[in-house]
């Protein structure tokens, strides 16, 4: 029989030899694939929890804003009721002078506008001030001896601020040039 291997009986050795580098190398190389399929596995597990964490928060934060603005009133409603209930009280109060239900009114009034400052709400309240028309509207002008030109002389109905931004101009009557 012929050895129809062209390699020569010393090659043999040398190609063992290589071909256990390389199994050596491949064991390796496999030994490393795995390693970094496990790598990515734990890695791709992460994202997964954290997207599904982010989620989560995005859900939560969600519902919160949600109830803060279902219940952003609830303080000042809370706030509001005394002023509802002495209302009520003098709605139902029967007889009694005018005096003392101006005095109740008036405490009452008090109270009210005592809460809306507590809120940020500010009265604008132009009286012998110069017109501002970003504060004032002006609805009609007249004759006012002793008053320059462009000052408030009457407020036909106040304005008011919430929290430095104009929430209503108030409506004032203004002096004219003689």
């Amino acid at each position: 029989m012929h050895n129809s291997d062209s390699q020569s009986p010393d090659q043999a050795p040398e190609m063992d030899a290589q071909n256990a580098a390389t199994g050596g190398e491949l064991d390796a190389l496999k030994a490393k694939l795995a390693e970094l399929e496990a790598s990515n596995r734990e890695l791709r597990e992460t994202v997964l929890r954290e997207k599904a964490e982010l989620e989560n928060q995005r859900r939560r934060l969600h519902r919160d804003l949600e109830q803060a603005r279902r219940f952003a009133n609830e303080k000042l409603l809370n706030d509001l009721l005394p002023v509802y209930d002495g209302l009520e009280r003098g709605l139902t109060t029967e007889g009694g002078d005018v005096a003392t239900i101006r005095e109740g009114l008036s405490l009452t009034l008090k109270e009210l506008l005592r809460i809306a400052s507590n809120n940020g709400l500010v009265q604008v309240d132009p009286v012998d001030q110069p017109l501002d028309p970003e504060r004032h509207h002006a609805v009609s002008m007249v004759e006012a001896p002793g008053k320059a030109a462009g000052t408030v002389v009457a407020v036909l109905q106040k304005g008011y601020v919430l929290n430095d931004r104009l929430l209503r101009p108030a409506l004032v009557t203004v002096a004219k040039d003689d």
